[in-house]
Order: C-alpha cells, then structure tokens, then sequence
C-alpha cells in the first residue's frame, strides 16, 4: 500500500504506473523498489524503497511456510510519503540569475594559453576534439591557402577570379 501526503499522487513502481494514493499492487519479489510519486503543484518524489525478505521466506523455513501451511500468508506492507509543494522562483530572480550567467560568459570566453599556436604558426593549433573559442565582439577570420595549394572538394567549385579582396579561393557548392 503507498500512501501520500497530500493523497491524490500518481504512483510508478519501477516505471509502472500503479494508480492514484492511496493504492496497492501485488509483488512477488522482495528488495528494492524505485518509488515515484507525481502531483501538480508538488515536487516529484523519487525513493529506493527497501522491501526485506520476512524471517517465514528465508530457506529453509520457506519451505514450511509455502507447503505446510494450512492457508497463504498475505504479507501487506504500507509506505507513506510527504510531498513537498513546489518552489516557484520569482520572475525577477530568475531574469537576474539569467543576467548574471550572461555576463559571466562573456567574460570568460577568452583561449586558454595552451591551445594557442607558437609566434609564426599561422595560428592557434587546437587539441582534437576542441572547438576554437572568440573573444566577445570578434569575428573568425579564415584563410585559405594560394591557388596552387587549394584541394576543392568533389561537389563544390572555386568562387568566380576577383570576387573576393584577400585573394582567397572560397568554395561554393554546386546547386
């Protein structure tokens, strides 16, 4: 039996819907049983429920109590639960909190030292799997090696001579 306070919860046993507080379910197994009480307005409750093993269903006495026993044994258990109402935070708060952690990326988006490349390098050289970081206000600026040297991917085409300043080769996938 799983009772709560306040009733009215939806009850999950191990992820199986078993109704609305106060309910019961049958078990054959005794141990640990995950334990999830939902209600509206209530923050969700989720417990490790520890159902021992009665001293009848220890071997050998399970024997007995399971053959030799005039009638069934019903071991009834009942749990209760406290639900907590749910913390609403403030709108202001929030916006503030929101704030804060805006302000404190942008601070803190700068390279670490160790990713930067040495003087001459033609740039930074990043670890694998590492993503390069900007500076807020700041723009990626991409260089591609002269003609000469530029490998052009199957599906995509070099830009038209004299559309781009720097003299670079951009590519431009084909339609």
């Amino acid at each position: 039996m799983v009772r709560s306070n306040p009733p009215g919860a939806m009850v999950y046993v191990d992820n199986q819907l078993i109704g609305t507080t106060p309910c019961a379910t049958d078990f054959i197994y005794y141990g640990t049983r995950e334990v999830r009480l939902v209600k509206p307005g209530f923050e969700t409750l989720t417990v490790s429920q520890p159902i021992p093993t009665p001293w009848y269903e220890i071997p050998p006495l399970d024997f007995v109590s399971e053959n030799l026993c005039p009638k069934k044994i019903q071991d009834f258990r009942t749990v209760s639960y406290n639900l907590v109402p749910q913390v609403i935070v403030p709108t202001e708060q929030l916006l503030g909190r929101a704030e804060e952690l805006r302000r404190s990326t942008e601070q803190g988006a700068v390279l670490p030292p160790a990713v930067i490349g040495p003087p001459g390098s033609g740039g930074p050289v990043l670890p694998p799997g590492a993503a390069p970081v900007f500076s807020p206000g700041t723009q990626p600026v991409l260089t591609l090696p002269p003609e000469s040297e530029t490998l052009v991917p199957s599906g995509a085409l070099p830009a038209p001579p004299g559309s781009l300043p720097s003299g670079g080769q951009p590519l431009v996938p084909l339609p």
